[in-house]
Formats: C-alpha cells, sequence, structure tokens
C-alpha cells in the first residue's frame, strides 16, 4: 500500500468515535448548527407554520446564538421545495460590493494572506478585516423574499424570538471560548467587537456549569433593538431610512465605503434553479455565482465514470468521486476565477426544513471568514460581513475587486428529487462544502441511503487541489484504491477545524421526515416539532 501521510495533530486520539443518529418523525423537522435555534423553528413548525416560516425564524435565531457564523450583516442563498406542485424555487440573496468600492484601494503588499482563499496579501489585510471589507448585507432582504412569498405566520412572530436571545445573550460554553479565541486579535482592535465578544480582556469563559446559574452570556443590546426595528417595521427599515442610514455612516466612518444608495438598491434575484440530472433523480441547486454551477460540472463526469453499479461504496466509488470534484475545480477556477488554496475556517452556516406537508427549506447564510469583518457598527450591534475576500484582489481576471457586482460565493445548498423522496442539504465550510454536498447526494442516489447512513459514511474531501484528504475510518483496501490514483492525505473528522464539512439535511420519504446533522460539531441538531 502506498504511504499516505496523516494530517491528523498527534496529540489526538485514534480511538475516539462519536454518533449522532438522525431524528425522524410524522411532523417537521429543523435542522441547524446550534440546538436552540434548532428547537425554535420547531416550535414554529409545531403550531403549524411552514417550512418557510421555520427557515426565517431559525436563521434569525442561530444569526445570535452562532454571531460568528451569519447574521444580519450577511449574505446567503436558499431553495424552496413546494410539495403540493413539485416546483422548487431559487433564492440568491450573495453579496455585492459597494458602488464606490475602488480597486486602487486594494494594493498587493507582497506574499500570500492566511485567510479563506490564499489570495495575495493585501495591504493592511484590507480586503479582509475592517470597513472595507465589508459588502451589501443581504440576509434580511433575503430572509423577506423567503417569507413573503412562501410563509404564513406574521413576520414580527419570526423576528420575536431572535429579539429575546440578544437580549438575555447565548449561553457561554467551551466552544464559545475556543471559537472567540482564535479571532481575539482582531476583535480586540475592534471597539464594538470587543464590547462584544470579549470579557475582561479576553475570550468569555464559562462557569463551572453552564445549564444551572450562574451562567455567563453575551447579551447583545444594540443588536436587540436592531432586530426589534426590523420586527416592527420590516425588513426593509435595514435597506431604507434611519437604521440604513445608520448602517451606512458607521461603515463609512469606519473607512469603508458602503453607502445608504447601495442598501436601497439591493434586490434579491428569485428563479429557476438550475437542475442536473442523476441516476433516476433531479438535483436543483442555485444558479450562477456559488457553488451550484460547480456541482452540475462534477456530476456530468461522475455520470460518465460511474458506468458500473456497485453493491456499497469502496475505492472506485471515492476515486471517481475524487476525479469528478477535480474536473469541476478546474473548470470552476478556469471560467469563474476562483483560484488559491484555501486555509483557514470560514464563517458559515446552514439550516434545513422539512414541515408535516412535506415542503423543504435549504438555506446557507454566511459573514464569509469567521466573524466577518470583525466589526461590530456601534449604533446598531451589527456584525458585518468581508464579503470583499469572495474577490480576488489582483486585477484583471473574471473575479477582480471591482465595483457594484455580484460575489462569487462557495456555499451549495441543493433539494435532490425523485425515486420517491426529497432530500434538501447544504452546509459550511467554503470550498469543502460542495464535496461533502456531491457525495451525500451521490450515496443517496446510487446506494439507496437514507441520511443516518449517508452521514455517517466516511467521505473524502477535494477542495480544488492536487491533494485528496480521506477520512481514515474508511478501510484499507479503499484508501489503497486513492492512493493508487491521487495524492492522498488521511484526517478523522474533529471538532476544530474539521477538515471535511459540517453538513446538514432534511429526508422526505413514504410520508415521513428525517433530520440529520455532523456528528462532530457539538452544536448542530436535527429537532423535531413533537420534542419542541
Amino acid at each position: 500500500m502506498p504511504v499516505i501521510a496523516d494530517a491528523l495533530s498527534p496529540n489526538l486520539s485514534r480511538q475516539r468515535r462519536v454518533s449522532k443518529p438522525s431524528v425522524r418523525s410524522a411532523g417537521g423537522i429543523v435542522v441547524s448548527q446550534n440546538r436552540v435555534a434548532s428547537e425554535i423553528g420547531a416550535r414554529v413548525l409545531k403550531e403549524g407554520g411552514h417550512a418557510a416560516d421555520a427557515a426565517v425564524a431559525t436563521a434569525l435565531a442561530v444569526g445570535v446564538v452562532e454571531p460568528w457564523m451569519s447574521g444580519i450583516g450577511g449574505v446567503g442563498g436558499a431553495l424552496v421545495y413546494e410539495a403540493k406542485s413539485g416546483k422548487v424555487t431559487a433564492l440568491d440573496f450573495g453579496g455585492r460590493s459597494p458602488a464606490a468600492l475602488d480597486p486602487v484601494d486594494f494594493p498587493l503588499a507582497g506574499g500570500d494572506d492566511d485567510d479563506l482563499f490564499g489570495w495575495p496579501l493585501v495591504e493592511g489585510r484590507r480586503n479582509t478585516v475592517g470597513a472595507r471589507a465589508v459588502a451589501v448585507p443581504s440576509e434580511p432582504a433575503g430572509l423577506d423574499r423567503l417569507h413573503r412569498m412562501f410563509g404564513r405566520k406574521g413576520w414580527r412572530e419570526l423576528v420575536t424570538p431572535a429579539i429575546r436571545l440578544a437580549e438575555e445573550g447565548p449561553v457561554v460554553d467551551w466552544h464559545t471560548t475556543l471559537i472567540v479565541a482564535t479571532a481575539f486579535a482582531d476583535l480586540a482592535r475592534d471597539t464594538g467587537a470587543s464590547e462584544r465578544f470579549l470579557r475582561g480582556g479576553g475570550p468569555p469563559l464559562p462557569g463551572a456549569a453552564t445549564a444551572v446559574p450562574p451562567v455567563a452570556r453575551l447579551p447583545a443590546p444594540a443588536l436587540a433593538r436592531t432586530l426589534g426595528a426590523l420586527a416592527s417595521e420590516g425588513a426593509g427599515a435595514l435597506y431604507r431610512g434611519p437604521l440604513a442610514r445608520a448602517i451606512a455612516e458607521d461603515v463609512r466612518a469606519m473607512g469603508g465605503c458602503l453607502a445608504e444608495s447601495d442598501l436601497a438598491g439591493y434586490e434579491v434575484i428569485a428563479a429557476d434553479p438550475l437542475a442536473i440530472p442523476y441516476r433516476d433523480r433531479t438535483i436543483h441547486v442555485l444558479p450562477e455565482l456559488n457553488g451550484g454551477p460547480t456541482l452540475a460540472v462534477a456530476y456530468a463526469d461522475l455520470r460518465a465514470r460511474r458506468t458500473r453499479p456497485e453493491p456499497a461504496p469502496g475505492g472506485d466509488t471515492f476515486a471517481d468521486y475524487a476525479a469528478a470534484l477535480q474536473t469541476a475545480w478546474v473548470d470552476r477556477f478556469t471560467r469563474m476565477g476562483d483560484a488559491g488554496e484555501r486555509s483557514a475556517p470560514t464563517s458559515t452556516t446552514h439550516l434545513c426544513v422539512v414541515d408535516r406537508d412535506g415542503n423543504v427549506v435549504t438555506m446557507t447564510q454566511t459573514l464569509l471568514s469567521l466573524f466577518g469583518a470583525r466589526i461590530v457598527l456601534p449604533r446598531t450591534g451589527i456584525l458585518m460581513n468581508n464579503g470583499i475576500n469572495w474577490f480576488d484582489p489582483r486585477p484583471g481576471g473574471p473575479n477582480s475587486i471591482a465595483p457594484d457586482r455580484r460575489v462569487l460565493a462557495n456555499y451549495a445548498p441543493a433539494i435532490m428529487t425523485g425515486g420517491d423522496e426529497t432530500i434538501g442539504i447544504g452546509g459550511s465550510g467554503g470550498r469543502k462544502i460542495l464535496p461533502a454536498v456531491f457525495q451525500i447526494l451521490a450515496m443517496c442516489a446510487e446506494f439507496g441511503f437514507d441520511l443516518d447512513r449517508a452521514f455517517a459514511e466516511p467521505r473524502i474531501d477535494v477542495s480544488g487541489g492536487e491533494r485528496v484528504v480521506a477520512d481514515r475510518r474508511m478501510p484499507e483496501a479503499t484508501l489503497a484504491r486513492l492512493a493508487a490514483a491521487h495524492d492522498v492525505v488521511v484526517a478523522e473528522p474533529v471538532v476544530y477545524w474539521n477538515p471535511y464539512t459540517i453538513a446538514g439535511a432534511v429526508r422526505r420519504a413514504g410520508g415521513r421526515n428525517e433530520g440529520a446533522t455532523e456528528p462532530e460539531h457539538p452544536w448542530s441538531e436535527a429537532v423535531a416539532e413533537d420534542a419542541a
């Protein structure tokens, strides 16, 4: 067998095993990266809400309890499946650069950045940290459009749980401490961020117990007031009027170029999804500037390779997956300008909802990097995205920094229909999202896996380079077959940072629902409405 390098820390146990069984119910199920947020969404379903209602409530809540990943200062995209008609709708609320942005303000400094994409280093990290890195925040506009098109509940009712969470503050536990510590230096440089996330000059520390008083919390009173304005005035308050003015003025006072006109001019794109045939299924993805078109290339390549059936995933299966993904990444880098080696954790969260009627929402929302631009606006309490980091700082390319341009994102929410089932899926993890979504859906379509089996199956990661990362739990014969065709390193899923992705999915089959999420993530949870 070829020698395979081990990417896992030598300090970590090789014997540990973590499992997280899927949840099944005749009622609706919510999957997110935080149990509190999933419970809020499940209660909306229990009270008769549509999957879209639960998605809105969950999204706003998770932006408070997992603030480093997403929030109303971020961007995103979603897909909605309507059970009665079978129609799938794509909602693209990705980021856009401000109209006054000037590429000259991002001179190269020599060397490479250590953030997500391995871009050439920009002077002062202006494309990554600080107000110049901010793209138009579009998540509230996307949630509003989702609610208007599909919701049944009142808007205020869906925003209220997030307001309460912001007022009292999410509970601090060891995971909070770990995440805040990773960004401590940048957070400490911003007054708003340090007031929100740091305590006594350092990361917040949990009490002796996190379930009984005294409990350490991170209240966000300014954010609570902003959410209150959105509840009473609608999401449009963030784009026009006093709140929009405060956001733009604060960003500009901190050195950015976001204007009121950028906010007022933002539009969510509602469109038909890109439909990808695979086996007897159709995989629906967001079109255009995200991971969807790259998934289409990967599945087209896989269809040509997978001509002989296998009883279960093995060495040939994963060698084919790796080759198809490498083909897709070459296409993406060539046509779309998304190049460079990813090297740091991303700030993204994913949620999925299936209601008792079989309607499905799958939605990804993100600040891009962990804690986004690492600034909290003083008057609104909003943690802002660093969407300008999606652009290549080198001039003259298809994805170079430019004013008033849509960002090229990596998220890849998907809905698979056919075969008497519907699956909504997505994940967080930058370029690692696409390989995870690709493999889980392929295994469900080809081998008939339910979510419980698909999420337990070891996977590979192919995130754009020549190297293939393989789960060390794979059989030796599978690893040997992979290593014969590819440059392979092995790594086991761990809490931080996961070498694969934090995937989440819901499934409807035979009139019953199933939800599953990443076993290694300490907070992620699938919650059924009958347990809420």
